[in-house]
Parts: structure tokens; sequence; C-alpha cells
């Protein structure tokens, strides 16, 4: 039998597996997220909880975890399957399509929430270099607490949860040049040979991602075709487990983080017919796995720094959160969410996350941030993690007042009920108003619809038939006289449109739908959503250009116009076609009409 000195190294474990037991069937009738629950164990249990007494009793001592590092690993490996279950969730053509939210919204908050924070720090008394560091590790934030939030409210493919995962998503992408700029100016590279460090640390990352892209759509398939016809669900998990945990490995040595390369891997399996098979094999270990990495989480909140410096800890939670707060919150306008998204977004983001404890943790090795200050520092971050929860329903509850009252501010004349045929355009912003002063040129009736109350009430002022309200909800669209619509123009810019066309043709499988796209994989994307015809700015700009030089250089009118027009149709008969044939959608749209004039 073993010996007490032998169970006692399992003790973390069993402890661990209780609190999972305990906190998962309680916290949900309590109606508390089991993420705040985890996070209190962690707080108790750990080292800065009863850890600090356990030299006086030794009950405490096994009551308490003492082994951090196997705690947070296999905390590590949750988030490396949350995110390989976000990217089944998703898929390799609708993470094109957000390429615009990752990049242009995800980068501008990362450099200018490092920007600010830096700067306070500075003006803090902090060292150029330590300032940078931390704000640079305080702009990013939780992408397995919030992503967990949003998953378990059946949010990520609204507005809210697209946005907010393209953030994330771009700032895991900004480890890598995080990490290596922590070891720059720590000295680990001199003078000329920092540059070329980056560079080729970049570019071992970027070869890593290829890897896993091309190796995962040269090997996934036949892997699990093998797998599932063994008829054996043990292979099965093996396979899956196989390929969310190497690829994350493969990221992680070229120096990403491992929940990036899962979530390739991810997304290369969310093409296959395995998907569904695949998502059920894991959710049992992602939610245990994930409740371990917030156990971890809480086990690093230091109530000592809290309990001796209180009012220091509290205004460095409420500044972070109100920093970054009013940084992300316009940005989303910016991009085209509404506020109460925005709002939402912002508060989901303010507090910090996983990163900062290696980000400063590496610092303080390098002795760029000086030990008290990388305390008090970790001690805020963990603080607004472990407050998530809470931040949460707060953001929800202010989403949803802000929505009421840009409601109640532009619903005081709501669409009309009088079932006249009109066309709806859906957006009414630099495209919009230009689509409809041409409705109105040629005597097309119209009705314009948008979630910008201020922008509405100004129009309607102006004598145009203009209403506030969410085009992607059936009801409104029913308001709206949808049932009688001759056409619907859709020109958002925003991840909403896949919504509107969803809802669009949930209503009215035969009604024409002209969508705006930003360029040919995004038209290809919404012939896939069936809508009627996808017009890409960047392929009509390019003809346009093609039209006035060649009218400039003397070529006949008439013959540039045919040209052009023929061009256009030939490349919408190319997009159609590679969304899946749809010399078939005219023809499915004609007949649906035709079915729907013989019913009436």
């Amino acid at each position: 039998m073993a010996g007490l000195d032998q169970i006692y190294t399992f003790k973390d474990a069993l402890i661990v597996l209780g609190t999972a037991a305990v906190v998962a069937p309680i916290m949900p009738r309590l109606k508390v997220s089991p993420v705040l629950g985890y996070l209190a164990v962690g707080v108790l249990l750990g080292p800065y909880g009863l850890g600090r007494l356990a030299e006086r009793s030794r009950l405490l001592d096994w009551l308490t975890v003492t082994g951090e590092r196997q705690i947070d690993f296999i905390g590590d490996l949750g988030v490396v399957f949350l995110l390989f279950f976000i990217g089944l969730e998703l898929s390799l053509r609708r993470l094109v399509t957000m390429r615009r939210l990752v990049f242009g919204l995800g980068g501008l908050q990362i450099v200018l929430t490092t920007a600010a924070a830096s700067l306070i720090a500075l003006w803090l008394g902090q060292p150029p270099a330590a300032a940078l560091v931390i704000g640079a590790c305080l702009a990013l934030s939780s992408t397995a607490i919030v992503m967990e939030l949003l998953s378990g409210q059946r949010r990520m493919m609204s507005g809210t949860g697209r946005t907010s995962f393209a953030i994330l998503l771009a700032q895991d992408l900004a480890v890598v040049p995080l990490l290596l700029l922590i070891g720059a100016l720590g000295g680990q590279e001199q003078d000329g040979s920092v540059w070329k460090g980056i560079g080729l640390a970049l570019g071992e990352a970027a070869l890593a991602v290829v890897a896993i892209a091309v190796v995962g759509r040269l090997v996934l398939r036949p892997l699990f075709r093998l797998a599932a016809g063994s008829e054996n669900p043990e292979f099965f998990m093996a396979a899956t487990l196989l390929v969310a945990v190497s690829a994350g490995v493969v990221a992680g040595a070229a120096g990403l983080s491992m929940a990036l390369g899962a979530f390739i891997a991810g997304l290369l399996l969310a093409e296959t017919e395995y998907r569904r098979a695949v998502e059920a094999t894991i959710d049992p270990f992602r939610g245990l796995l994930l409740g371990v990495f917030f156990f971890s989480v809480g086990m690093h909140i230091d109530l000592g720094v809290i309990w001796h410096q209180p009012l220091l800890v509290v205004a460095g939670v409420l500044g972070m959160l109100l920093l970054k707060g009013v940084i992300i919150a316009p940005l989303c306008r910016l991009f085209g969410l509404p506020w109460a998204a925005g709002a939402e977004i912002g508060l989901l983001l303010g507090p910090g996350g996983e990163f900062a404890f290696i980000g400063i943790g590496l610092a303080v090795v390098y002795r760029l941030v000086e030990t008290d200050i990388a305390g008090g520092t970790l001690a805020v971050v963990s603080l607004t993690m472990a407050l998530l929860p809470l931040i949460g329903i707060v953001g929800r509850s202010l989403s949803r007042r802000l929505e009421a009252k840009a409601k109640g501010m532009a619903d005081a004349v709501l669409p009309p009920e009088d079932h006249v045929r009109r066309v709806i355009v859906v957006g009414h912003g630099r495209v919009g108003q230009l689509v409809c002063g041409l409705l109105e040129e040629h005597a097309v009736p119209y009705l314009a619809t948008d979630r910008d109350a201020a922008l509405v009430e100004r129009w309607r002022a102006r004598g145009r038939p203009i209403y506030y309200g969410d085009a992607g909800d059936s009801h409104y669209l029913r308001r709206c006289g949808i049932d009688e619509a001759a056409g619907v123009i859709v020109t958002l810019d925003t991840a909403v449109v896949d919504d509107v066309v969803r809802a669009v043709r949930a209503r009215r499988p035969d009604v024409m739908i002209v969508a705006r796209a930003h360029d040919a994989q995004h038209a290809r994307h919404l012939y896939t959503l069936k809508v009627t015809d996808a017009v890409p700015e960047t392929i009509e700009a390019s003809l346009l250009l093609a039209e006035s030089a060649l009218i400039g250089l003397g070529v006949p009118m008439g013959a540039v116009i045919a040209s052009i027009h023929e061009r256009r149709e030939q490349i919408r008969n190319e997009l159609q076609a590679a969304a899946g044939g749809p010399a078939s959608l005219r023809a499915r749209v004609r007949r649906a009409r035709r079915e729907r004039s013989q019913r009436t």
C-alpha cells in the first residue's frame, strides 16, 4: 500500500478534481458563473490563501495546493482546448472575412492601449523600458475567460462575440513580438543583432503557422477517416487530442502561444465532415481543463498586497478598466459597431490577461521591472480577471440600457405598416446615403434602416424615410415590410452583414438581395449565404479606374462601357461558381417567386 508521503504527491490533483466536482454543479444553481467559483477556490486554497498558514497546521498543508507549476500546465491545456473548440465553431472562410477586424481594430487597440498605459507608467516614475513592458502586457486581455463567458451565453456568433474574438486573436498574434521586445530590452541581443533576432523569430513563427496549415490539410482528413473507420471511440478521442496538443506544441516551439496553434488546427478541422464528432469528443475535457486554468488564476491573486495597499490596488483596477474601455469603445464605433456593443466589448476586454503573468515575470528575470512593482501590477491584473464574470454582467446590462435608450430616441416613429412594395436599404452610412439618393432620383419607393440613433434623427429631419432598428431581427424586418419588399440592399461593412442576410433569406427565399462586399473573397462568402448579387468594392474600383483610363486614352465610350459590363458579368459568374454554382441561384430565386405568386 502507498504511504502518506506517496499519497501527498497526488493531493493537488485531488483538490482540483474535488473543486470541479463541487463548483460545476452548485454554481449554476446559485445563478453564479462557475468561473467565479473556480477563481474563489483558487484564492482560498492557493499559496496566498491557506498556504500562508500551511506551516502551522498539517491539515491546512494537505488542503493547500503546492505544485503551482503542474497546475499552471494543466490550466494552459484548458486554454489550448478552448481555442481549438472556437476554431471548430468558426471556419477558415469566415475568419478571412474578419481580417479587417483582426488586423485593423485589434491592431489599433493594441498600439493605442500600449502607448497610453506606457505613458502613465512613465509618468508614475517607471524607467522607459519598464514602462513599455508594463504597458504592452496590460494592453492584452483574457482570451480564456472572455471566450468562456461568451460561449456560455451562446453569443460567439453575435456582433459582440465576433468583434471580441477578433481583438483577442490579434492580441494572441502579438504575443511573439512582445516576447521578443522584452528579450531585446533585457539585453539578450546586442546592437544590430536585435533586429536580426526579431526577424528570425518572426520568420520561425510564420513557418510554424504555414507548417500547421499545410500538414493539417494533408493529414487531418486521412487521420480521422482512419480513426472513424476503426469504430473505436478511444481511437477517435486519441486522434483529437493528438491534433490539438501537437499543433499547440509546434506553435509553442516557434515562440507563438500554444492556444494559437490549436486554434489553427481547429479551423482546418472545421472544413471537414468530422467537425461535430470532434466537438462532442473534446467538450468534457475542455470544461474540466478550463476549470483548472481559472483555479490557477485564483492561486496567483496575492491577498497580502491587496490587504496592505487596498486603495492603490482599487485605483489600479478602476484605472485599467477605464483606460481600456475609453479606447476600445470608440474604436468599435469607428469600425461600424453601435455604441451599445462597443461599451460592452470595452468592459469585457478591460481586465488584464494571462499573458501578463508571462510577460512581466520575464521582465523581472531580465531586471527590467522591479519585483515589488511586478507584484503590485500582477495583483491588479489578477483582481480584474477575477472580477470579469461580474464585469460581464454589468457590461450586458449597460449594453441593453444603451440599446433601449437609442431605440427610445429613434423609435418615436415606427416603420409604416401600409404593405407598400418598397426596397429596404440596410445601413445609411456613406454608401447607403448614395444608394438612397439614386433611388429617390429614379422614383423607386424605399425604406432605409440603421442602428445609429443620431444619424437616423439627423436624416429624418431632412425628410428621408429612415428608421432605427436591427435588420438582423426578423420581427423588425416584418415591421419594415419584408414580406412585400421588392428587394433588399445591404450597404453595411461590418460583421453583422451575415446576420442580416440570413434573417432576410429565412423570411423571404425569393427576394432580391444585393450586398456590399469588401473584396472577391468576401463576395464568395456572401454568395454561399444565397445573396442575389455581391458587389466587391475593390473590383468595382478597378473597373471604374480602367473605364476612366480607357476613355481618357481615346477609346470610344460605347465600346468601353460594353467591355466593362462584360468583364463585370464575367467576374460575377466566376465568384458565384466558386461559391457553389449559382447559375442556379438566380434560377432558384425566379422559381421561388413563381411559386410564391401561385400560392397567392
